[in-house]
């Protein structure tokens, strides 16, 4: 079938930055890369333009993902694979356009959210069966929308990076709260803040009326993070949709709600990849940076480029692949 309107999976995740792009419905390829370059342009990991034949990495339009596509980027560069980057591209909807029409080659991913994507009548959420499942939809899903290129999937990753209701410790002890079906008892006491389209999101208010019979005495509609932890933090919401590798929540020693119905699906860091551009090596150098990647790396990586320090993506990611072994 063809997608009609606006896919309520397209958008990857908020960003962390207020500042972050908004990608216009248009869907027009505006991208920003790390070099400062117009649309889609190339820069390469190491700085320079990419020989023809290399493996060009793209990003979203996010913090994460940008550090996430320079993880994978120097790991193929350590392995011996020509690297160019592609970073800020925008929207999934937008960046599967790229894998399609060879503007990049590979970019990283979130195991139930690209899924949501590929199959809109998809009811999987758990980790195995949405990773299990992904194959064989994503080539469905290349025959519906007549897609020139053949996508894959390479290895999931331990880090997840999903939605999650966070409090403070004074409202989860106020109303013995440890997870949404706590929340429940006392949904009508409280006042729950999410980015805007929370209200509508499968995820959002419909899902947790849905599988926690759970529906707030008010929703805020806040953009951005720092807003939205400041809102829980001043006790003028109780309950705030934050993401599980927001740094804000150790450095603010907040609660994670558990979720054991599973309004959220599963959202491993997966590498999504346009199938006959990879070779064994460079599948092998991601496999080995997803191997290794964990939620709490995500958090600290997250934290170094968006933090205090501000480090570039790039910067952040080398630090790590050092740590790991898998650049000297």
């Amino acid at each position: 079938m063809k997608f009609a309107g606006i896919n309520p999976w397209a958008k990857t995740r908020r960003a962390l930055l207020p500042a972050a792009a908004v990608v216009v419905a248009s869907l027009a390829l505006s991208a920003c890369s790390g070099g400062g370059g117009g649309p889609l342009s190339s820069e390469s990991a190491s700085g320079g333009t990419g020989a023809a034949g290399s493996v060009t990495v793209g990003s979203a339009d996010f913090p994460e993902s940008q550090v996430i596509a320079q993880l994978y980027a120097g790991a193929l560069e350590a392995a011996g694979v020509g690297v160019n980057t592609k970073l800020g591209i925008g929207s999934r909807e937008v960046y599967v356009k790229a894998l399609d029409d060879g503007s990049i080659d590979l970019i990283p991913d979130y195991t139930g959210n690209l899924l949501g994507f590929i199959d809109q009548q998809n009811t999987v959420t758990d980790k195995d069966g949405i990773v299990k499942a992904l194959p064989a939809k994503l080539d469905a899903f290349a025959g519906q929308q007549a897609k020139k290129t053949k996508l894959a999937v390479l290895d999931p990753a331990a880090a997840e990076d999903k939605d999650a209701m966070v409090v403070t410790k004074a409202t989860a002890t106020k109303f013995n709260l440890k997870s949404i079906e706590d929340l429940a008892k006392v949904c009508d006491q409280v006042t729950l803040a999410g980015p805007p389209e929370f209200a509508s999101r499968p995820y959002g208010l419909p899902g947790l009326k849905d599988k926690y019979n759970c529906t707030p005495a008010k929703f805020t509609p806040i953009t951005g993070e720092a807003l939205t932890v400041k809102a829980l933090i001043n006790d003028d919401v109780q309950v705030a949709d934050v993401f599980t590798t927001s740094p804000a929540i150790e450095d603010n020693s907040l609660v994670v709600l558990s979720d054991p119905k599973n309004n959220w699906l599963a959202q491993q860091v997966i590498p999504l990849y346009a199938a006959d551009k990879l070779s064994d090596a460079a599948k092998q150098a991601v496999n080995n940076v997803s191997k290794q990647l964990t939620t709490e790396d995500l958090i600290n990586l997250n934290r170094l480029v968006s933090g205090d320090k501000k480090l570039d993506p790039k910067d952040a990611a080398q630090q790590w692949l050092k740590d790991k072994g898998i650049v000297k």
